[in-house]
């Protein structure tokens, strides 16, 4: 071994992006399955790089056995490779490993062509594994993020996008309908999913979620990026309309104006990524009312009756407004019901005004006594039983209970109309009957 081997492994360190310790290792392990396949023993072994040098050395490497000592393999199948070391019973119920070994200076131009071949094929799979393990922690902690990627190719349902040197998935479902995907087409995806695979990881990209708009959000507006603005919720339909409702930390700030931009240009750039999907920004309220007639927006509306324990609202608007309000096929309210986490019930005022509703419940009449009776209605109680008499009832002593047709026309003799007692007596009042005509 000489230098171009390791002008060869410092190339796969840059290409691969694979440290040299990595790839050392591998060298390692595949020259210990070379070195049974040739000489049909087991043993580890260790490469001596010196990069100033430029020399490569390969020792093999087996355990100093102590005298009395009993020689032990590890388990078999612990190592892929078959590289084992040789361990004494003391040492394996301890946990330590050996601690000196015995090397011998290897050339590897004695290893015959099979043997070699064998070294070739753990080098590649070994390589092969360490740069899916790279891409895979390169990705895992990556979902939920914004990229950008270049159409590579597509088949019947799937669209394949370059991410550097990953080739992302875009699945049909995640594909904004309609949405057209040529080859060479640069696009701005949202990272949902990072899978381990028997190939490579799978980095599943999406075009039609949320989030894929709160980071467009991010990345076009200053002041969400840097959470002066609050995203505080997305509904989208890909491809259509979406809504969003916005907050602000400072009251300083306009949450509105920010995401629109001047002359509209921020918002515009997002609609543009988008294949000019309609966006609607509204204004976050934490008071229920306003915060539906936000989302209900460009609608105008009338009246919000709410059911808090139903998470329910009906909202009546204007019946100029109404289809506005229910927007295309329902797209409008569906989009306020789904930003705002509540069911809403549109109706215009003329549905309101003619759906019938319930009646209020009749409160049930109050029984009243002789003696709490003669003091609503401010008069002696002697005087209330004379003028009961009068009129046919007659009432018991203090405390009987009036019956509650009898109490009804009592209150319309001495509280329906204006006057006392005495101007009943002197005929000035006339109940039951029309009032004579002036002469």
């Amino acid at each position: 071994m000489n230098g171009d081997f390791i002008e060869a492994l410092e190339q796969i360190e840059r290409e691969k992006g694979i440290p040299m310790a990595s790839l050392i290792a591998t060298v390692e392990a595949a020259m210990a399955s070379a070195y049974r396949r040739h000489y049909g023993d087991a043993c580890e072994i260790r490469l001596d790089v010196d990069r100033e040098k430029g020399e490569v050395k390969m020792y093999s490497r087996r355990p100093l056995i102590p005298e009395g000592g009993e020689a032990v393999l590890r388990p078999a199948g612990s190592d892929e490779d078959g590289i084992v070391s040789t361990l004494t019973l003391e040492e394996q119920e301890s946990g330590l490993g050996p601690v000196e070994y015995e090397e011998k200076l290897l050339d590897a131009g004695e290893f015959g062509r099979i043997a070699a071949q064998t070294a070739k094929q753990v080098v590649v799979q070994r390589i092969r594994e360490a740069e899916r393990e790279l891409v895979f922690d390169e990705f895992s902690h990556r979902v939920g993020e914004l990229v950008t990627g270049e159409v590579q190719r597509k088949d019947q349902r799937n669209v394949f996008i370059a991410l550097g040197r990953v080739e992302a998935l875009l699945p049909g479902h995640e594909q904004i309908p309609g949405e057209p995907y040529r080859f060479g087409d640069r696009l701005k995806l949202y990272i949902l999913d990072v899978r381990k695979t028997t190939k490579h990881p799978q980095v599943i990209v999406s075009r039609t979620h949320p989030g894929l708009v709160s980071r467009l959000f991010e990345l076009e507006v200053p002041e969400v990026y840097d959470g002066i603005v609050v995203l505080r919720s997305v509904a989208r339909e890909p491809g259509a309309r979406s809504k969003v409702a916005v907050e602000s930390r400072d009251p300083s700030v306009d949450p509105l104006g920010a995401c629109v931009g001047h002359r509209g240009a921020r918002v515009q750039a997002i609609v543009d990524e988008l294949r000019g999907e309609k966006i609607d920004i509204v204004r976050y309220n934490d008071e229920i009312r306003t915060y539906l007639e936000s989302a209900l927006s460009p609608a105008k509306v009338g009246q919000v009756l709410i059911d808090e324990d139903e998470r329910a609202a009906t909202v009546i608007v204007p019946d100029h407004q109404l289809s506005l309000a229910i927007g295309r096929r329902g797209q409008n309210v569906r989009l306020a019901a789904r930003l705002t986490g509540w069911r809403i019930d549109i109706r215009s005022e003329t549905q309101w005004a003619e759906e019938p509703r319930p009646a209020a419940p009749v409160a049930a009449p109050v029984e009243v006594t002789v003696e709490a009776l003669a003091a609503e209605l401010g008069v002696a109680m002697a005087d209330l039983q004379e003028i009961a008499g009068e009129e046919g009832i007659e009432l018991g002593d203090a405390v009987t209970v009036v019956a509650a047709e009898h109490a009804a026309v009592l209150r319309e003799l001495l509280a329906g109309g204006e006057g006392t007692l005495d101007d009943l007596e002197a005929g000035a009042i006339t109940i039951g009957a029309e009032a004579p005509a002036a002469e």
